[in-house]
């Protein structure tokens, strides 16, 4: 099985190199990535591993943001130039984490019927801003993210997905689905955790915020990108980050309620993976690491948690129906009467 990995990212110097190193070790065996006008660094690291051969470098310069549009041209060269059996769209803040053993292994023991298999996003969450890199500080992740929908909070459950390949895929705004007349969706199962590190420090959000690509004709945002471009025009870019860091209190009481939990498996993987001046290795090929499975309380837990995504999938599910029994009726209103 060959796996490949698309990437999109626009200045996320403080993360890629960890999470393209990450999946590289965890059964990635190649990375084709889309470089957004970033200034930060970002393109030197994706650079680092364009000259290993494990990773192919598109670039967009503009201001605008066509995500769905650039992830759907690497999902597709995926499968007609790199020859992928399976295909994992991510964002540079997201680390797939398989549920015991390597990416390869969860994705061999989808049944062949089955194109599409779903990923359950966990967020970690900020604390207090200081030195030291994502990993090391964030190790605090949430239990109890919101129905998606709902807008008193910016942590939403969700799933991503992983789909085989296909040179005819569709990819939706976000990673959240991957369309093909082949890829039926495995439903109701998510062996793999998408760890989600979104807020990282006031520094990197006034780079998440400072391109103005929310404000791109056509674009649909979501709501922390809403959020946080208000914030961003507004300079309180600082405050917005203190809001949704954790403090100890906070923490302490999350601990109590089950909302909360600390989680340091990412920080313990990539403090093997990090040599003295800081970068991450890069691995030979065909040799992952394999993960270990989960006990029985996590599972129990996790299955709680993912339950939330069998409920949205219903909802979808119900819509997608909706919307071909309206297209269906539309073409039989263009059909001439007899």
């Amino acid at each position: 099985m060959k796996l490949v990995m698309t990437l999109l990212a626009r200045n996320e110097a403080d993360i890629v190199d960890a999470q393209i190193a990450f999946h590289l070790h965890a059964g990635v065996d190649f990375v084709i990535a889309t470089d957004n006008g970033s200034d930060d660094g970002t393109l030197e690291i994706l650079g680092r591993y364009a000259r290993t051969g494990r990773l192919v470098l598109l670039r967009e310069a503009g201001e605008d943001m066509r995500q769905d549009e650039w992830v759907t041209r690497m999902a597709r060269m995926a499968a007609t130039d790199f020859g992928a059996d399976w295909v994992i769209n991510s964002d540079a803040d997201e680390f797939w984490w398989p549920r015991g053993g390597t990416l390869k292994d969860v994705l061999g023991l989808i049944p062949e019927r089955y194109g599409v298999v779903r990923g359950c996003w966990r967020h970690f969450l900020p604390r207090s801003d200081g030195p030291g890199n994502f990993a090391e500080r964030m190790i605090v992740r949430l239990c109890t993210p919101a129905f998606s929908g709902d807008k008193s909070t910016i942590y939403h459950a969700h799933q991503k997905v992983a789909h085989r390949a296909d040179p005819d895929v569709e990819i939706e705004p976000g990673n959240h689905n991957a369309a093909g007349s082949a890829l039926e969706p495995l439903r109701g199962w998510h062996p793999v955790e998408v760890l989600h590190f979104s807020f990282r420090s006031a520094e990197q959000l006034a780079r998440k915020a400072g391109g103005g690509w929310v404000r791109t004709p056509g674009f649909e945002p979501t709501q922390h990108q809403l959020l946080l471009d208000h914030a961003y025009r507004e300079g309180t870019l600082g405050a917005f980050y203190a809001d949704h860091a954790v403090s100890d209190a906070a923490l302490d009481c999350g601990l109590v309620d089950g909302s909360l939990a600390v989680d340091t498996r990412l920080r313990d993987v990539l403090r093997t993976l990090r040599e003295p001046d800081g970068r991450y290795r890069v691995p030979e090929a065909g040799m992952p690491v394999a993960f270990a499975a989960p006990d029985l309380a996590d599972t129990a837990a996790y299955a709680a948690e993912a339950s939330v995504l069998v409920g949205i999938d219903g909802i979808v599910r119900a819509e997608e129906r909706v919307d071909a029994l309206e297209t269906r009726l539309a073409r039989l209103r263009t059909l001439p009467r007899r």
